[in-house]
């Protein structure tokens, strides 16, 4: 036990030393800087149809997502931000839910280096960092945001970030997951700690890189390690994606490609991936704002591998089209519309999908 614990504190040793070396005293141009408090937040509200052959549709009014953002800059290199989530209007036994999304300490020493320790996002994927409902097109979520990569995934942890020579990196040291909670429906959602007194006897490590030297082009990659706790066995699993965006000539197109490696247990791999492409119509319509028509694939499956194999490897594969229309009058509030199908892989039981979207970010 303690040699565990020497070795522990010695991975990160040089860390907390290069930290302590980076945050230098202020510089003089600080003088000048008057601290600064900002208040800002998203929301969304969904209209949702599912309908099939087999029974009547089912339909949902919800206020997804209430979010206030609040930040403080006491220098031009340190601030604190914080985002403060409510879900679906109200809190109550098993329904609705109240979280610290973001709580981090921030020093930007530079473009090339800076670092955050608090509440914090790790860098996977396109949205789980930037998700505010404008941002992306659909009226929810992508499904592979949801049950490949858990957007939100945030936990108590260290990031270092920066930008250099066409560039963009982050790295993520933060809290692991649960093993007892890794299923076949839902693959690792269920296993994140959220921050509340979590498992520390094994850390969850991921690292980011983006291209981002040509303007309105993006790509990269992430590859995040960890070896989930549980009460029953420990699970050891490596999630490896690959994203691209483009946003150039009025072409909105993004794609994502994620996969979950188990070394233990009954599940053995998750896969899943999407791919937008749409155009904004705006400038030949002689709308003001953006006016995006859009199309979008998608095929995940929580249980891609199993150790039983045959239909438990079918029965959590979905494929989903959607064709939508999004509207935003400024590039803050927008308004979304879109209609689709999305079938099992094991039933070939088919779901038609009806959904209405607005949102906001400030």
């Amino acid at each position: 036990m303690k040699h565990e614990l020497c070795r522990r504190l010695s991975n990160l040793f040089p860390v907390l030393v290069f930290l302590f070396c980076c945050a230098a005293p202020t510089s003089a141009q600080d003088e000048f800087f008057e601290p600064s408090t900002t208040l800002g937040g998203y929301g969304e509200l969904h209209y949702n149809l599912e309908d099939t052959d087999q029974s009547p549709a089912e339909k949902k009014l919800d206020f997804h997502r209430f979010v206030l953002f609040y930040s403080h800059s006491w220098t031009e290199k340190w601030s604190f931000k914080a985002e403060v989530e409510l879900e679906h209007n109200f809190v109550t036994t098993g329904k609705g839910e109240l979280g610290l999304e973001q709580a981090a300490i921030n020093y930007r020493h530079s473009e090339a280096f800076g670092f955050q320790a608090g509440v914090v996002l790790p860098s996977i994927g396109l949205l789980n960092e930037l998700h505010e409902p404008p941002v992306f097109l659909s009226v929810e979520r992508p499904d592979y945001s949801k049950y490949i990569i858990p957007t939100t995934w945030a936990g108590n942890g260290v990031s270092l970030f920066g930008k250099k020579n066409g560039f963009d990196y982050k790295l993520t040291v933060m809290e692991g997951l649960n093993a007892d909670a890794i299923s076949n429906e839902s693959g690792i959602r269920g296993a994140r700690l959220k921050g509340y007194q979590a498992d520390a006897r094994e850390l969850l490590y991921t690292g980011r890189l983006n291209y981002i030297a040509i303007p309105g082009f993006l790509t990269g990659l992430s590859f995040t390690k960890t070896k989930a706790m549980g009460t029953v066995q420990d699970i050891p699993l490596t999630l490896m994606e690959f994203h691209g965006q483009v946003r150039k000539k009025g072409i909105h197109a993004n794609f994502e490609w994620g996969g979950i490696d188990y070394d233990k247990g009954s599940l053995q791999k998750s896969r899943g991936f999407y791919f937008d492409l749409g155009y904004d119509m705006a400038a030949k319509t002689g709308f003001s704002g953006a006016l995006i028509p859009w199309f979008r694939f998608a095929d995940y499956n929580t249980a891609a591998s199993t150790s039983a194999g045959g239909d438990s490897e079918e029965a959590q594969r979905y494929s989903k089209w959607l064709m939508g229309l999004t509207l935003k009058p400024i590039d803050e509030v927008v308004f979304k519309i879109e209609y689709g199908y999305q079938k099992n892989g094991l039933t070939d039981r088919e779901q038609r999908l009806f959904n209405l979207g607005a949102g906001y970010m400030f």
